[in-house]
């Protein structure tokens, strides 16, 4: 890869790695569980996009995979969560 595509891709890793303090300042303090519902949530997706930028910088291609299933729990743990607060039920 050429000098702007590596320093891109460290750039990016750096920003989504900086950006998950907040997200977890947000997840210890909030006031309800919808905001701490929808701070996990976005943990989860910072956490795929670190995997995947890993997957660029490593080159390998199975780690994607890796991203795609942490991707699929935790959209079926946002459902569920998400039917237990509202109709106080999982399924």
């Amino acid at each position: 890869m050429s000098e702007i595509v590596n320093a891109g891709i460290q750039l990016a890793l750096i920003i989504l790695v900086v950006l998950l303090v907040p997200c977890v300042w947000r997840v210890v303090v909030a006031h309800s569980a919808a905001e701490r519902l929808q701070a996990v949530d976005l943990l989860t997706t910072l956490l795929v996009g670190i995997v995947v930028v890993l997957a660029l910088v490593e080159g390998v291609a199975f780690v994607v995979d890796i991203g795609i299933a942490l991707a699929a729990f935790s959209f079926i743990g946002t459902l569920a969560i998400a039917r237990y607060l509202s109709d106080g039920r999982l399924f």
